[in-house]
């Protein structure tokens, strides 16, 4: 039988832990599974790429000669593609211009066509553009949800979208002390008795609107509010809103932008309760996370989020402030923890989205 050499572009792995990392993670450690296919995984630093998916007889790791996304996709993926006689080649998002073997996208979302107000305009027109070409000249179309997967048919008429659903990483199902963490949390953040929002800032993904229920319902006193991600597009209404606060307020809010993925899990671990209220997502992984290392969490109920059912009573509309704050209260008393890990578990699996992927391939 010959063996199908499919290349992946993992430059996202050189820049902060997002949903991109977290889908190439769980889809490829899967896919590795199967030895009738050779992989040849791309990055800048593939010393800590191997740090992620380990050592493995059909795994090649090749390195980026420059760091320049332009560079990359001109010239280092051309070669790399020429050298070892790739039949597949996996981007996300955006392929290469110089089209030499057959393409793979993931398209995540396409929320600044659908939520414009929220992105700058030279963002829009600058992705429209890439996206869609992207999409057009790839062999395979793929994206992580129906609600992604019907907005890029819709916005861009490419018919073939296959489905590959993000999963959750098997270590935040692994059984830890959650009073050992929080010591551990306290001792490394300084943050106590915490609510978590795991998410990289953006103003659609609502951080003012979750700092504002944080401070009306008084959670300061006894409370800290953790967030956690790296900075994208700036948001001005939280801005303006944290530099209006007394300092007492203040000290009870964390801001970490860049941290490690043990970190990261520590992070979610600790926390009282885990809070998603984006406004709009193509899928939407931390909430799951959260939910598969048992922190009782509340979610967003709009876009590819809306597909959470599991849920139930703690989903909220995140552009209702009185809602969202109720929903604390509910989710900080949630008994059904379990029976929704359960569920989720059920619905979500990198099995299936892997299977999804062999299908669309052959």
């Amino acid at each position: 039988m010959k063996t199908t050499k499919i290349f992946v572009d993992c430059h996202v792995f050189d820049g902060n832990f997002q949903g991109t990392t977290t889908y190439l993670k769980g889809l490829y450690s899967e896919l590795l599974k199967d030895k009738t296919k050779q992989f040849y995984f791309g990055a800048s630093n593939t010393t800590f790429l191997e740090t992620i998916f380990g050592t493995h007889e059909n795994l090649t790791y090749v390195s980026y000669k420059a760091k320049s996304k332009f560079y990359r996709l001109l010239f280092d993926i051309p070669r790399i593609i020429k050298e070892n006689k790739i039949d597949f080649a996996h981007f996300q998002y955006v392929v290469p211009p110089i089209k030499a073997c057959k393409y793979i996208v993931t398209i995540h979302d396409v929320l600044f066509l659908d939520f414009p107000e929220y992105f700058p305009l030279a963002y829009r027109k600058k992705n429209k553009l890439l996206f869609k070409t992207s999409a057009e000249r790839s062999d395979v179309v793929l994206s992580v949800s129906e609600y992604s997967k019907q907005q890029i048919q819709k916005h861009f008429g490419i018919e073939t979208v296959t489905l590959t659903p993000n999963s959750i990483d098997s270590i935040y199902f692994e059984e830890y002390d959650k009073e050992a963490v929080k010591k551990q949390v306290s001792e490394k953040f300084k943050a106590t008795n915490y609510f978590v929002y795991v998410s990289r800032w953006e103003p659609r993904k609502n951080h003012d609107r979750l700092l504002k229920a944080f401070v009306e319902n008084e959670y300061y006193k006894t409370r800290s509010l953790v967030f956690v991600g790296g900075k994208a597009i700036g948001n001005k209404a939280y801005d303006n809103y944290y530099a209006s606060l007394p300092q007492e307020i203040k000290a009870a809010v964390f801001s970490f932008n860049k941290v490690n993925y043990q970190d990261l899990l520590l992070l979610v671990r600790g926390a009282d309760l885990s809070i998603y209220p984006s406004i709009a997502e193509g899928f939407g992984i931390p909430p799951l996370e959260s939910l598969a290392a048992k922190v009782p969490t509340i979610c967003s109920n709009t876009t590819a989020m809306a597909d959470f059912q599991f849920f139930g009573n703690c989903l909220f509309n995140p552009l209702d402030l009185e809602d969202l704050k109720n929903k604390i209260e509910i989710g900080l008393k949630d008994t059904q923890i379990e029976q929704k890990r359960n569920q989720m578990k059920a619905k979500f699996t990198w099995q299936f989205a892997a299977e999804q992927f062999k299908k669309a391939i052959s």
